[in-house]
């Protein structure tokens, strides 16, 4: 049964009416109070202080103070003038129940209002937020374009440069050509001439003896085809895909360092594994166990089996990425995030061989951002996969749900596609 207090002390002045209520023990944050413009009331266990005011204030503008366990109210009224008394003297109950239930409905529609003020703001601060990050986008697509122009235009200028340049060669040899050409024509005259002058005075031989050495010349012996052999190349080994020249090799070699001690680093230590048998003590064998359980729709018994997996060895990003998959199932969104954090921090450095793996992590993560209604975040992650895989189709459709209502143009955030 609560304490009412009595000992409460009232002044006015012509727009203002102060209460005073002593409540032994209160601090600041301790307390309900109820306030609108014709009720007040304030519970402080065990103590409990009621008043239905004599006129209407304006709840809006009056305040409450707390100094050394006294309660103070300053009232602002509604109508300046004196009153003749702080409450409601001897008033019917049912008037008193009605005004309560009047000062609880109208507590309710302002929190109510409040609360879709609130929403809409934060809407608006979100919708502001990413019309400045698409400005910023397209201004720098924009001085990407203008380097981008400004290089081609360079390159064309340099090209034309080097084409006049060798066009003016080409006229310079063609000139030095049409002027040596007099001087050739009379070298050629004056060979013909010694040539003809020269003839008479062979020896009758020389035709015989010119004709032995060509064909001695024609009988040497050509020497015999070369034998047929094998030569051996060997390529340089290549764990990726891709060609070397397109590689990033440093972080390729990094990343296989990586998983290989990932791979290594089994901890048979943990208690949980003694009921098991020595070849299922296997991290390996574990997740391919959460699989099949995540496959039959047993969410939970997968989770148990990547914990154990995973205290076995902390380092392999799949487990994490599993485990993940399953939260968002169980609707653990805060622990869907954390296990996608980790899994990224873990897929580093960021190579071709990880890149479906975080782009799956990204977009768990970003869909559990979007079940927790942090559209902004959530479309982060779904922009960070649409750039390991620009023409995935799934993900582009679910990137633009997510922009329609960061934006307002989507009211039902459930259009949004849950992933996996």
């Amino acid at each position: 049964m609560p304490l009412i207090v009595k000992d409460f002390t009232w002044t006015q002045t012509q727009s203002l009416v102060y209460i005073s209520v002593p409540l032994k023990g209160i601090k600041v944050g301790q307390g309900d109070i109820l306030a609108t413009d014709e009720y007040l009331k304030v519970t402080f266990s065990p103590f409990l202080f009621e008043v239905f005011l004599f006129e209407h204030i304006d709840d809006d503008k009056s305040v409450a103070r707390i100094s050394k366990g006294v309660l103070v109210f300053t009232l602002h009224k509604k109508d300046e003038r004196m009153w003749e008394q702080l409450t409601i003297k001897d008033a019917d109950p049912q008037i008193m129940k009605a005004i309560r239930e009047r000062a609880v409905i109208k507590v309710q529609e302002k929190c109510n209002m409040e609360s879709k003020a609130k929403a809409v703001k934060k809407q608006e601060e979100n919708k502001y937020a990413l019309e400045t990050m698409m400005k910023m986008e397209e201004e720098e697509r924009a001085r990407i374009e203008k380097v981008k122009a400004e290089e081609c235009n360079k390159a064309t200028a340099e090209l034309e440069a080097w084409k006049l340049k060798q066009k003016q060669e080409a006229q310079v040899q063609e000139a030095q050509r049409i002027c040596q050409m007099p001087k050739l024509e009379e070298e050629k005259k004056n060979r013909e001439i010694n040539h003809k002058s020269a003839a008479p005075q062979k020896h009758k031989g020389t035709v015989k003896h010119n004709l032995t050495i060509s064909l001695k010349k024609k009988q040497v012996r050509l020497p015999a085809p070369r034998s047929s052999g094998t030569i051996k190349i060997q390529f340089t080994p290549r764990v990726f895909p891709t060609a070397l020249r397109e590689s990033r090799v440093a972080e390729e070699e990094e990343w296989l360092k990586k998983q290989a001690e990932a791979r290594r680093a089994v901890s048979d230590d943990v208690p949980e594994l003694k009921d098991l048998k020595e070849d299922e003590r296997n991290p390996e064998w574990l997740k391919e166990k959460g699989n099949k359980l995540f496959a039959t729709g047993n969410y939970a018994g997968a989770v148990n089996a990547y914990n154990l997996a995973i205290k076995l060895n902390r380092n392999l990003p799949s487990l994490y990425l599993n485990r993940a998959a399953c939260h968002l199932k169980l609707r653990n969104l805060h622990k869907a995030i954390e296990d996608s954090s980790r899994a990224l921090d873990l897929l580093m450095p960021a190579v071709a061989d990880n890149a479906d793996s975080r782009m799956k992590a990204h977009v768990r993560r970003g869909t559990a951002f979007c079940e927790l209604e942090l559209y902004v975040e959530g479309l982060q992650d779904y922009q960070a996969a649409l750039k390991i895989d620009p023409h995935n189709k799934a993900v582009l459709c679910d990137a633009e749900k997510i922009r329609q209502i960061i934006q307002g143009n989507l009211p039902n955030p459930s259009a949004v596609e849950k992933k996996m």
